[in-house]
């Protein structure tokens, strides 16, 4: 089993800052991908960024691009989301993950998220 927790989560007005991170427990991997995923009220679940826990590639959905950054720490067993000029339709709770695949349905761990509000 992997346990995953974020935090970081809060309210902050359109274009600030947050940052996030999910500290990762339990079974140990050497493989695999960390992800961020986002789900806003009445909508679906969606990808936002991926990093290889091997080997650090990033992968970022297009609405996030040059605004946020995924990063992971081995050692600590973490992964962050550093996220920059906020928009009001970020507004979502925000989801770590594990797992083999990039979607939703790749991720086989879960955490059980933290909320972001952007106000305008």
């Amino acid at each position: 089993q992997v346990q995953l927790v974020e935090s970081g989560g809060g309210s902050v007005q359109a274009g600030g800052s947050l940052r996030l991170s999910c500290v990762v427990s339990g079974r140990t991997f050497s493989f695999g991908l960390m992800g961020w995923f986002r789900q806003a009220p009445g909508k679906e679940r969606e990808f936002v960024a991926t990093i290889g826990w091997n080997n650090g590639m990033t992968y970022y959905e297009d609405f996030v691009k040059g605004r946020f950054t995924i990063s992971r720490d081995k050692a600590r067993n973490t992964v962050d989301l550093e996220m920059n000029s906020l928009k009001p339709e970020d507004t979502a709770v925000y989801y770590c993950a594990f797992g083999r695949v990039r979607s939703v349905d790749g991720m086989d761990y879960w955490g059980k998220g933290t909320l972001v509000t952007v106000s305008s």
